[in-house]
């Protein structure tokens, strides 16, 4: 005889409960599709009066005006639009209408199906409520001359009663989708990505004809210049790796007869985050075959315009975009991505100054000496506060601690002698307010730098310029800069000494490539410098900078299989390995390749800057946290001993 073992108490609820989340997932197998959407309601009021209309939404605010009488706000799926909900309690057997119950017990945010008839209804006198429009609280927009009278009403999942959700409540990286949920402004930007996204797309294959052709994720290890993530394989030592860019899948394609080539591409790079930088990332790539980087710039200015008008209503960029070399950047602004919204050009004085000054602004024998000026204030003292505040404060550390000597600071005041710029001597104080057009309360910024070429990004009198003007605007000085300035950097050197921060591409020779190793010299003459000088040769490479922001970067590429040969082995002296790397590319080279140049724009950075964000974390759906972690999803996660097992992978200690 068996013997069925009892069920305890516990067992029975536990039971009962499963039964009953099985029975409330099957009711929402089956809901009823809608009949019509808001848009279809806002547009044709007088077509759905009286009608029966099933929608689709969630729950928004109610108001219980007594026992028998309930209002309450259907948003609809995009939470753009909201109409009102009129639910009427009628009695049967002693109770109250299950559809009236459950309006009152359901919990804001709760997707539902609603049931109903349309009725007419007079608008409200007062409040934030229009048609066909959004509100200037950003609030989603109010169908006001309609409202739904309750039938029926289908709740397809439950709202934690423990989430508390008002206007105020924050919710942080781990909660990713309730900040996506609640907060419209971010929803919106998500919403602009794609039309942008789309519209470029479009405009590029109508008016440019270009193809669109995906290329491989899974690639090889190739020192371009930044470090990769490698995805290991379980053939045993062997590896992909994302790709840093389409870069070389993109020249194989101009090797293959493509004449035009896009993509909207993911990216991968493993490298120190910024607000501006993201471990994956996404670019507008684009490269054309039979072409010149002079071609490339043209299709760029007249996509990036096309965008503008079509997607922010500005349709009075100015074409082209103005140029400036990157000597001339460097020089001018301090920076290969000027924002030349805010003026404060630099302007090298060292030979008009006293040897004494410059002996005392830097450590260095024979410097260059930089000055400029920010109009902080027309007032002094205004300005003397002003600079006080900003050298006692962090952000003011990086200047102080400059190896090439503090900045020199002063404030042009007319009670001063020689209008507070004594320590220049009488020619020079006169020379600098002539050059400078100086007036009372201008702050005056020396800063020397060794006597040697432009190298990197920026100088630290650029970086201090940005600094100065970020603070005075936060103090209400200045105001905040506006409008979109376009500018093209051109001439970049092709090549620049290592660094310790940058993995280059693993020569011998002690540099690497500005822009990638397979950017070509910019004439014939710096083709030349390549046998004598290198460091001298210019590259066709061209970045496109908008308010101090690098959008993109691009050059013509060596198209020819001896030349890539020659720049890879004989000017970066790599090791026959690292030769290897590239023999696919050289080999393609080999069967004709057409001369070609292309360009890859940041998308997010693009979206950024046209939507007014800081970060491009605020437009990508589900960015990275400045450590590179997904913190919803708690990624990257720690590699488990069968995966390690799996991959012939261990972990090295140190």
């Amino acid at each position: 005889m068996v013997i069925e073992p009892k069920s305890s108490a516990a067992d029975n609820i536990a039971a009962h409960e499963k039964g009953t989340t099985l029975d409330a997932f099957k009711q929402t197998l089956r809901f009823p599709p809608a009949t019509c959407t808001f848009a279809c309601l806002a547009n044709d009021e007088a077509h759905w009066i009286d009608k029966q209309v099933t929608l689709h939404g969630y729950l928004g605010n109610r108001r219980v005006a007594n026992k028998s009488l309930t209002f309450a706000e259907l948003h609809d799926m995009s939470l753009g639009s909201v109409v009102q909900i009129v639910s009427t309690a009628t009695k049967h057997a002693d109770s109250i209408c299950l559809p009236h119950q459950l309006l009152q017990d359901l919990s804001h945010h709760t997707p539902v199906v609603v049931e109903g008839t349309v009725r007419g209804r007079q608008a409200p006198k007062t409040g934030s409520a229009i048609k066909n429009g959004a509100p200037a609280s950003g609030k989603p927009v109010v169908i006001t001359g309609m409202e739904i009278k309750l039938e029926n009403i289908v709740p397809l999942n439950t709202f934690p009663e423990n989430l508390i959700v008002t206007d105020e409540t924050v919710f942080g990286p781990d909660q990713r989708h309730l900040q996506i949920k609640h907060d419209k402004s971010i929803r919106n930007a998500l919403r602009f990505r794609s039309k942008a996204a789309r519209f470029i797309r479009d405009h590029l294959a109508d008016e440019h004809g270009f193809e669109e052709f995906e290329t491989p994720l899974l690639f090889k290890s190739t020192p371009e210049g930044a470090r990769e993530f490698l995805v290991p394989t379980r053939n045993p030592g062997l590896a992909y790796a994302l790709p840093q860019s389409p870069q070389q899948y993109k020249q194989i394609l101009m090797a293959s007869g493509i004449p035009r080539y896009m993509q909207i591409a993911r990216c991968f790079r493993d490298e120190d985050l910024r607000a501006d930088r993201q471990p994956e990332f996404t670019q507008v790539d684009l490269e054309m075959a039979f072409a010149t980087g002079e071609d490339v710039m043209r299709v760029v200015e007249n996509t990036v315009r096309a965008l503008w008008t079509k997607l922010l209503n500005i349709d009075n960029l100015p074409l082209p975009f103005p140029r400036l070399t990157y000597e001339q950047a460097m020089s001018r602004y301090g920076s290969d991505k000027p924002d030349i919204r805010l003026g404060s050009e630099i302007t090298k004085i060292d030979y008009m100054l006293p040897v004494d000054l410059i002996s005392k602004i830097g450590p260095h024998a024979d410097p260059l000496v930089d000055v400029m000026k920010i109009p902080v204030s027309k007032d002094a003292n205004s300005t003397r506060n002003f600079v006080s505040t900003f050298m006692d404060s962090p952000e003011a550390q990086p200047f102080i601690q400059n190896p090439d000597g503090q900045p020199g600071i002063f404030i042009v005041d007319s009670r001063k002698p020689l209008r507070g710029l004594q320590p220049f001597g009488f020619e020079a104080a006169e020379q600098v307010e002539e050059m400078l057009t100086l007036e009372d309360g201008d702050l005056v910024v020396l800063q020397a730098r060794k006597n040697a070429p432009f190298a990197g990004g920026s100088t630290p009198v650029g970086n201090l310029r940005l600094a100065l003007h970020k603070a005075a605007v936060k103090q209400g000085l200045l105001p905040a800069p506006k409008g979109f300035a376009f500018t093209w950097i051109t001439d970049f050197p092709l090549f620049s000494p290592n660094n310790d921060s940058d993995p280059g591409q693993g020569g011998s020779a002690g540099i690497s490539s500005t822009h990638h190793p397979f950017t070509a010299p910019k004439t014939p003459e710096d083709v030349d410098l390549l046998l004598t000088d290198p460091l001298q040769a210019k590259a066709d490479h061209y970045d496109l900078v908008l308010n101090g922001v690098e959008l993109g970067g691009g050059s013509r590429r060596i198209h020819n299989a001896e030349m890539q040969a020659f720049i890879l082995r004989d000017i970066l002296k790599m090791s026959d390995v690292r030769m290897r790397d590239f023999g696919h590319l050289i080999e393609v080279f080999r069967a004709g390749c057409a001369p070609h140049a292309g360009m890859a724009l940041g998308f997010d950075r693009l979206v950024a800057v046209m939507l007014g964000r800081e970060s491009v974390r605020d437009v990508i759906a589900f960015p990275k946290s400045g450590s590179g972690e997904d913190l919803l999803v708690k990624s990257p996660t720690r590699v488990t001993e069968e995966q390690l097992k799996t991959y012939h992978l261990k972990i090295r200690d140190g």
